[in-house]
């Protein structure tokens, strides 16, 4: 990850960064963590290209335009900088969190050797080119220090340069007789490239991060997918096990009690049919809701609410006043939700009540569930989350693919209220 931006040492100005917290946050993953990290050294890799063509800027400059004096030093100065550049590559070819922490060293030398061959070949008291082309080079380093995943570095690389720039035109401005208005606007120049290269290391920072969250999201989903089947089935093979079968078994053992005789036996047989076969019924609708399709959504809540109410013992209020007659391509998820959270509040609000509004207006469609029962704090979901149980983790993510949002906040004075809005178009 190009470099520092990650686990980085030094942590300067960019530390409070949100986005730099979300990279850091998204380090723990192994698999995130490798995302990152092969975005940074693609970072790394254009940094060596650029120091290549600034090696050769400057190899170019001392041998067509030499200084004045300090020739053999100038020559040193350009030759060990390129020793660097290889030595650099060589390191970064191991791969590894090495460079990826320490490349912002690098961009410390490339100030330092350009700001030194800079000084070098202005030290003269006649007019001398050699520097004046030299300074030019100084608008290469924000571009290196831009492929930085830290703006803060990227900030101080920048801001050093700018500073060396405008130092080593101050030195040659006397031999060369150069206005001040002309170093000033020069050194106004890089101080605008150097802000835009930090603004350029901010966009690319937000990306990563986007990229590492997207493939989060996308891990957790794949996991769901994996996962959602089998549950599927646990929960159908469950219903049809403690519901209809048990009624079925019942009656079978009162086929005895016929047979010997007792006239109550017919009655308890005939309820035990009626009973499973409604099971059934509601078994099949879980499995494929036919009323949503022939009916529409809002008849298919108040089906969904008497249910609920007649096997819960709680009351049901359903609201479908506001909501389009015409069938919309959320019906099948927002019944789903409905169906859901409704599970939810007989299994564990012990609430006495419920109430189901559905609503479309605006161009959105808006379900909310209310209950009056222990309610749910954010402390409380955590935790049953990390328990394994991601039911409203799942409708989180369903309805976040439709481009809608799930708000969950606790009722007043008790209970809890989740809304679920998503666009109808």
């Amino acid at each position: 990850m190009n470099a520092q931006s990650l686990a980085a040492e030094p942590r300067p100005v960019s530390a409070a960064d949100p986005r730099l917290a979300d990279a850091r946050r998204l380090l723990e993953s192994p698999e995130l963590s490798a995302i990152l990290i092969r975005h940074a050294y693609r970072g790394i890799r254009v940094q060596f290209v650029l120091r290549v063509l600034l090696f050769a800027f400057m190899a170019l400059a001392i041998i067509f335009v030499p200084p004045v004096r300090g020739q053999s030093v100038a020559v040193a100065i350009v030759v060990g900088y390129a020793c660097w550049t290889i030595a650099l590559a060589l390191w970064t070819r191991r791969g590894g969190l090495g460079p990826v922490r320490r490349m912002w060293f690098a961009l410390v030398v490339d100030v330092a050797a350009l700001s030194a061959l800079t000084l070098v070949a202005g030290a003269s008291d006649e007019i001398t080119w050699t520097a004046d082309l030299l300074v030019n080079g100084f608008f290469v380093i924000p571009v290196l220090a831009a492929n930085q995943l830290r703006p803060g570095v990227c900030a101080v690389v920048a801001g050093a340069a700018t500073f060396a720039y405008l130092a080593a035109s101050i030195a040659t401005k006397a031999p060369n007789t150069e206005p001040w208005g002309s170093v000033l606007l020069r050194s106004f120049a890089v101080a605008a490239v150097s802000a835009a290269c930090v603004g350029l290391s901010r966009v690319q920072l937000s990306r990563v991060v986007t990229i590492g969250q997207l493939a989060q999201q996308r891990t957790a989903l794949l996991g769901e997918l994996m996962g959602l089947e089998a549950r599927e089935r646990t929960a159908l093979a469950e219903q049809l096990h403690d519901g209809a079968l048990q009624y079925v078994l019942a009656a079978r053992m009162d086929l005895d009690d016929v047979r010997g005789g007792d006239p109550a036996a017919l009655a308890r047989i005939d309820h035990a049919l009626i009973e499973s076969s409604g099971l059934l019924r509601e078994t099949v609708s879980r499995l494929h809701p036919a009323v949503l399709q022939q009916a529409g959504l809002a008849r298919a809540l108040h089906e969904l609410g008497d249910g609920v109410a007649a096997r819960g013992g709680l009351r049901v209020a359903v609201g479908t006043d506001d909501w389009p007659e015409a069938p919309t391509p959320w019906d099948a998820l927002l019944y789903g939700c409905a169906r859901e959270l409704l599970a939810n509040v007989t299994k564990h609000a012990r609430a006495a009540s419920v109430t189901v509004s559905l609503s479309g207006r605006g161009g959105r469609a808006a379900l909310v569930v209310s209950d009056d029962g222990i309610g749910l704090s954010e402390t409380a979901r955590q935790a049953r989350l990390a328990e394994g149980h991601i039911g409203l983790a799942s409708l989180q993510t369903r309805v976040a693919a439709a481009s809608g949002e799930l708000v969950i906040r606790e009722g007043r004075p008790r209970g809890t209220t989740v809304t679920i809005t998503v666009p109808l178009t």
